[in-house]
């Protein structure tokens, strides 16, 4: 096949050439909702079209590239006191995949235990490419089934206006659990 990016023959989607060349992985962050951080791995004008593949088959490919480029190498180095938990934002299956379970799973290390459905929207409206008004007006409405962790990362694709972290936030804080911080690949406003 050939690499999506620069086009030559490769064996994935992405080439490794390419991958070391625009996919290697930067530290962005930006706090909401009571201090807790944000920390991104790209710019997301860098990554937008690969981003947007999550709608397609493709996107399976894509997001299993972009999350063993920067979330696993962000859990193979980090250390705590415990295990956490780590939880996506509505992993529910689309497309017959789930974007967000695919970051969620890159994170499996000694530190970090990814489970699987548990934040569910009730609200299942789009934010894509809706304003901060929009997004104010339709909430997700998340629920947080059973947990027994009381140390969590949030994992997300991107962050915009940072209301769908704050709102998945508000309700797991509710269950008398903690956010240490939130993981998303891109950010929109770039804050480094």
């Amino acid at each position: 096949m050939k690499c999506l990016l620069c086009e030559n023959l490769s064996f994935t989607h992405i080439c490794t050439n390419c991958q070391e060349t625009f996919l290697s992985p930067s530290i962005y962050k930006r706090k909401i909702l009571n201090n807790i951080e944000v920390i991104s791995f790209y710019k997301y004008k860098d990554i937008k079209d690969l981003l947007h593949t999550k709608h397609t088959d493709l996107g399976y490919y894509i997001y299993s590239i972009l999350a063993n480029n920067s979330l696993k190498l962000f859990a193979q180095n980090f250390e705590y006191s415990n295990v956490v938990s780590s939880i996506a934002i509505d992993d529910n299956v689309k497309n017959g995949y789930s974007h967000t379970a695919i970051l969620n799973k890159a994170l499996k290390s000694k530190f970090i235990k990814p489970e699987f459905y548990k934040l569910r929207a009730r609200n299942s409206v789009s934010y894509s490419g809706k304003s901060r008004e929009f997004r104010l007006m339709n909430q997700r409405d998340f629920t947080l089934k059973k947990n027994n962790a009381n140390d969590i990362i949030l994992v997300d694709d991107i962050i915009t206006t940072g209301l769908t972290l704050t709102q998945a936030i508000q309700t797991i804080q509710k269950k008398e659990k903690e956010v240490l911080f939130c993981l998303t690949l891109a950010d929109a406003n770039n804050i480094k």
